[in-house]
């Protein structure tokens, strides 16, 4: 069972990487044209000021990850960079799940579920404690919302 565990949360950690979120932004395109485009420009941008805003938080508060500061931790796969909080995967899931959301709300079923997935498995994995989860999922609403707001106010335009 530990393997089926840890085989599901390594996948989806993997996914989570940017792969699933590529596709999503693709597929969207897609299956809608230009209104997909849209959308799926709205998320490569919110993605983008998600990842300047990680990165500066990372270096910023340079908390170690779990596995570095507990020897009994063990982290089962491998970390993208060497700092803890926040977690990135977790920013992106989050603040993408919501303006995919805002969009396309018949694809709760399936972003809703992955989009958890992700962030269990940052902590699952060994590679964050769950206050870096907490407060990335509390960045990325954020995030997302002032996106959303920002959109709506230059379409009124």
């Amino acid at each position: 069972m530990r393997r089926v565990v840890r085989a599901y949360f390594g996948a989806v950690s993997r996914l989570g990487d940017g792969v699933f979120w590529y596709v999503l932004m693709l597929g969207i395109v897609a299956a809608d044209g230009w209104q997909g485009l849209q959308a799926s420009t709205h998320l490569a941008a919110t993605g983008a000021v998600a990842l300047l805003l990680y990165r500066h938080l990372k270096r910023w508060t340079r908390r170690p990850r779990p596995f570095a500061s507990d020897q009994r931790i063990r982290a089962l796969a491998r970390p993208l960079d060497e700092f803890s909080f926040p977690s990135g995967h977790t920013l992106h899931a989050v603040s993408f799940t919501v303006v995919a959301l805002a969009y396309y709300p018949m694809l709760a079923w399936l972003l809703i579920p992955f989009c958890a997935s992700v962030a269990a498995s940052r902590v699952v994995l060994g590679l964050h404690y769950p206050s870096d989860v907490l407060a990335a999922t509390g960045i990325a609403v954020l995030l997302a919302n002032l996106s959303l707001w920002l959109a709506a106010g230059l379409a009124a335009l």
